[in-house]
C-alpha cells in the first residue's frame, strides 16, 4: 500500500513563538510544516514548497500579507490553494480586502484558539484533497 503523502502547510507569521506554536500543532496532527518569519521569504517558500494550506498574517516585515495574498493568486498554481488570513487586522475593511483578494477565511487571532486554527485548517485541507 503506498504510503499517504503528508499534507504540507506553510504559516507566514512574525511572532517566532505563535509559529512556532503552530508548527508544532500541525506535526502534532501530522502535518508537514513550513516556517516563515517574515513576508519575502514566505512569499519565497510558498514558490518552492507550493504547500496545500498556507496560513498568512498580514502585517509581516519585508513584504505585507496583502501584497502575498495578492501576488500567489495571480498565478494560476495558487489559484484554489486554501489562504487562512490570521491576523490582529480587525477593522471591516482590512476584513473584505482580505476577501476580496482572495483570502479563502479571515482568523482575527484574538477570537481563536490555536486547536480552533488547527481544526479549520484540518477540514479545509481534507476537503481540498477529495
Amino acid at each position: 500500500m503506498p504510503k499517504e503523502k503528508k499534507l504540507t502547510i506553510l504559516v507566514i507569521e512574525d511572532d517566532v513563538f505563535l509559529a512556532d506554536l503552530y508548527k508544532t500543532k500541525f506535526e502534532l496532527e501530522g502535518f508537514k510544516t513550513y516556517v516563515a518569519y517574515e513576508g519575502e521569504k514566505g512569499y519565497e517558500m510558498a514558490q518552492k514548497n507550493k504547500p496545500d494550506v498556507i496560513l498568512l498574517d498580514l502585517i509581516l516585515p519585508k513584504m505585507s500579507g496583502f501584497s502575498i495574498l495578492e501576488n500567489l493568486r495571480a498565478q494560476p498554481e495558487f489559484k484554489k490553494t486554501p489562504i487562512i488570513l490570521l491576523t490582529n487586522l480587525s477593522q471591516k475593511a482590512d476584513v473584505e480586502k482580505g476577501l476580496k483578494l482572495g483570502g479563502t477565511d479571515y482568523l482575527i487571532k484574538a477570537h481563536f484558539m490555536p486547536s480552533e486554527v488547527v481544526g479549520k485548517i484540518k477540514k479545509l485541507a481534507g476537503a481540498g484533497k477529495s
